[in-house]
């Protein structure tokens, strides 16, 4: 118990600490994410031994405390924070909370708006003050800043009473422009819109405030029954017709189902909006149900915020594994305390190979940061060099097979490869590489699964899945596996015979060759036959083929034994031609690159991708000299300029519908 009270002293500590350089110092030392992990854990010590708790823990306060730099301003109606969500089973859990009392409300769902919470005050129409949150109780008077905001009206024009609260935000580009200014002045970048909006809108210097162009979302309206509105979406438009600007996002919805709905359509919207996002909140609609549910002492019961999951957070590097992959390349990976990364918990990372942890000076103990690469795979990105304590332990890397002791081979300037034949990891890897979802789908066999079957020797080659069967009797001995279960895996099997050629293609595992490259390969081949066929020279030409990758599969085909596994496979029945649709050929998209930038009305992203790839062309995150087209919509990004900055072919939203309906 001692241990519990250590770590419960330890968390206030930190998160104290934290309060008080993000809202007095404006310095803040740790990330949001960090943040809230610390906080979660905290009160769940709390709630498991209130015994513990500490009367003034940072649980039971709102924020920071206000600065002394600008006036005091007590708040009367508290502005108290919202709690947070991170998944569909937490929104469910809020949702049903509600419906437990009694209640089966709709909601208004609206963007949570990554800037600084005001409140507004005005007497007969007029702005008197402005106050941050500062700990919701009291707040800093930061009036002389927020009447150069021009979204503020000064005056309503109407003899009204009424405090208004909402969100100060900068414009995405307004702080490309800033940093833009502040480099050619030798001054700091700052880092993102929150602290550029925070930070200008504690300038002593109103004239520094103005020259930010800093503007609102205005989203609440603490006491709505003194106006007669019942409900907060009346409440919105009540503030819109003042004169407020409220967001135009913000959706009256029904449902759980429509809540999701709204989450997965803003989550893709997200980068394409000119303002930064952080998440949704969800918010009852009905004013009386609201004072119904009430709140505790840290949030209402009638609202929540969803977070969207850090797409890029910090945690410790912890230690660093090798393993084996199926063309026996050594890879090391980072073994990390666990973190949630875009709503996975992560306990590792890909660190791909010895120059990238040389280059980065990855050492055991750093603390680091990591994402997900393609909003897929985790990797880290950097370590937080100004957060060594000294005793980190540097990057080495190993000169042995971590699984047969074999010496290792470097092939080129970066690999490491165990070029053991024998070596049992390789082959287990290309096992579970030929089952898994992107190859033949082979539903029931998991990675655990297909090692456990290769212990017990009932799978050691890709031809033994096709006589799994007769270890049928063998299988339902062991624990776990029931007659069911057996026999769905064995139709599972069958079943992936009749995959069409890129599934078989992307299993085998020629070096190089990924599900892309194997279903165009399929498509132009037709049958496997052909494919084995093919000279070098025919392959090189095809574009997003290229030299290496045309060795690679003329070498694969070259070796007797890969010509014996295809004859195997054919004779058990595993299907050898494409039965994909005919590729169709338009000369405005087959063999052309395209990059998508702001919002098309009219088609969805995944709708535009898979219109490119019908057509033989494709489609990526950057801009590039090899791009041949930039598709251009509402609010472009960052990669509207580059494209002309190079002078890439740039398609509107009128010529790309021209186009679409002249297919």
């Amino acid at each position: 118990m001692e241990e519990i009270k250590k770590r419960i002293n330890e968390l206030s500590s930190i998160l104290k600490q934290a309060n008080y350089e993000y809202y007095n110092m404006d310095n803040p030392s740790i990330t949001d994410q960090e943040y809230d992990k610390y906080l979660r854990e905290l009160i769940n010590l709390e709630e498991k031994y209130p015994e513990y708790a500490d009367p003034n823990s940072p649980t039971k306060r709102v924020g920071g405390e206000a600065i002394d730099k600008f006036q005091k301003v007590q708040h009367k109606i508290p502005m108290i924070s919202l709690s947070n969500v991170f998944n569909e089973e937490e929104i469910r859990d809020f949702s049903n909370r509600i419906k437990n009392a009694g209640f089966n409300p709709k909601y208004v769902c609206e963007l949570k708006i990554d800037g600084l919470s005001v409140s507004l005050h005005y007497e007969h129409g007029k702005l008197v003050f402005a106050a941050t949150r500062g700990d919701g109780i009291t707040g800093e008077d930061i009036t002389h800043n927020v009447k150069t905001i021009k979204t503020v009206p000064l005056d309503l024009g109407r003899d009204i009473d009424i405090e208004v609260r909402g969100e100060i935000y900068m414009n995405k580009r307004t702080l490309e422009k800033l940093n833009r200014e502040r480099e050619k002045n030798g001054e700091a970048k700052l880092q993102n819109v929150r602290n550029a909006a925070a930070g200008s809108i504690r300038q002593l210097d109103p004239k520094i405030a103005a020259k930010r162009h800093l503007d609102t979302w205005i989203y609440h309206l603490p006491n709505p029954l003194d106006y007669g509105l019942k409900t907060h979406f009346e409440a919105l438009e009540f503030m819109k017709e003042l004169g407020f600007k409220t967001n135009p996002a913000s959706r009256l919805v029904s449902n759980e189902e429509e809540i999701l709905e709204f989450i997965s359509e803003y989550t893709n919207k997200r980068s394409s909006l000119p303002y930064e996002i952080d998440g949704v909140v969800i918010k009852v609609n009905d004013i009386e149900t609201q004072k119904y549910l009430g709140a505790t002492a840290k949030y209402p019961r009638w609202a929540t915020a969803y977070k969207f999951p850090a797409e890029e957070v910090l945690t410790k590097l912890i230690d660093i594994k090798f393993t084996v992959g199926r063309t026996g390349q050594i890879t090391p990976n980072a073994v990390l305390e666990p973190v949630l990364v875009m709503g996975s918990t992560i306990r590792r990372a890909t660190l791909h190979n010895e120059d990238y942890c040389k280059n980065l000076d990855l050492r055991i103990g750093d603390i680091v940061s990591i994402k997900k690469a393609a909003d897929v795979i985790p990797e880290v990105v950097e370590p937080k060099i100004e957060r060594r304590l000294g005793t980190e332990v540097p990057f080495k890397m190993i000169d042995k097979c971590p699984i047969c002791g074999s010496a290792l081979v470097k092939k080129g300037n970066v690999d490491y490869f165990c070029v053991n034949g024998e070596c049992s990891k390789k082959n287990i890897e290309s096992l579970i590489h030929f089952a898994s979802r992107g190859a033949m789908n082979i539903d029931g066999l998991g990675d655990e699964i297909i090692e456990d079957f290769y212990n017990e020797g009932f799978i050691k080659t890709i031809p033994d899945f096709y006589h799994l069967v007769d270890y049928k009797e063998n299988i339902i001995e062991l624990e776990g596996y029931g007659n069911k279960k057996v026999n769905n895996l064995l139709i599972a099997i069958e079943e992936s015979k009749n995959n069409s050629l890129e599934k078989l293609l992307f299993g085998i595992g020629i070096s190089g060759i990924g599900a892309k490259n194997a279903k165009l390969l399929a498509s132009r081949y037709k049958t496997m036959e052909n494919l084995e066929n093919a000279t070098y020279e025919e392959l090189v030409a095809i574009r997003d083929i290229g030299d290496i990758l045309a060795r690679n599969i003329v070498n694969f085909f070259a070796n007797p034994k890969n010509i014996d596994l295809m004859n195997t496979l054919c004779d058990i029945g595993i299907n050898m031609e494409y039965l994909g649709e005919e590729q169709k050929v338009n000369e405005k998209f087959t063999n052309k690159k395209f990059v998508l930038t702001g919002t098309i009305s009219f088609m969805t992203r995944d709708e535009i991708k898979t219109l490119i790839e019908s057509y033989g062309g494709s489609e990526s995150g950057s801009v590039s000299k090899k791009t041949d087209v930039v598709i251009v919509g509402i609010d472009p990004g960052s990669k509207y300029d580059k494209a002309l900055s190079l002078g890439i072919e740039i398609w509107n939203e009128e010529k790309f519908k021209e186009i679409v309906d002249s297919l």
